[in-house]
């Protein structure tokens, strides 16, 4: 780890959120990868925090589950993603709520968040309502693309655009 982010693992980016949850992954462990962010992904997760996760925690009120936040290159390498992934810039987070259907939950960042990208991932809405996750990016310096969409197993692996 890096020595400038030791002791970090138990510091707050937001009231809700913390850098380690924000940097954690099972891959990253099970693999040995160093999961540990630069100083500016790592102020690239606290805007992330800021103007998306902790919004969306105020809001439903309730434990927003971090899926994925930073992932180093070599981690997106490892789980199949690009190196150029939002996440290896600390700009995105994939993330749901128990007991609130991801399609509402996206449906609400969409509504009311600045966001540059938001992915309504794998949901199947004549299945399971807590299908899939939302992968949402924010960038700080104001060029969020306001781009929506969808992806799942009627897409067939594509990405689509997304209005709710």
């Amino acid at each position: 780890m890096t020595s400038f982010f030791l002791g970090f693992n138990t510091m707050k980016l937001t009231k809700n959120f913390s850098f380690k949850e924000m940097t954690f992954s099972d891959t990253a462990i099970r693999k040995n990868i160093d999961n540990t962010p630069g100083l500016e992904e790592a102020i690239n997760l606290t805007n992330v925090c800021n103007n998306i996760l902790q919004p969306v925690r105020d809001h439903f009120g309730k434990v927003v589950r971090i899926n994925s936040g930073y992932r180093s290159v070599k981690l997106c390498l490892a789980v199949g993603s690009s190196a150029k992934s939002q996440h290896a810039k600390g700009e995105a987070a994939d993330f749901e709520i128990n007991g609130v259907s991801n399609h509402d939950l996206a449906k609400w960042v969409y509504n009311n968040l600045n966001y540059d990208q938001i992915i309504l991932e794998y949901y199947d809405p004549k299945g399971d309502p807590n299908s899939g996750w939302v992968h949402c990016s924010y960038k700080a310096d104001g060029t969020g693309r306001k781009q929506a969409l969808i992806i799942n197993k009627n897409t067939k692996g594509k990405y689509l655009p997304w209005k709710p």
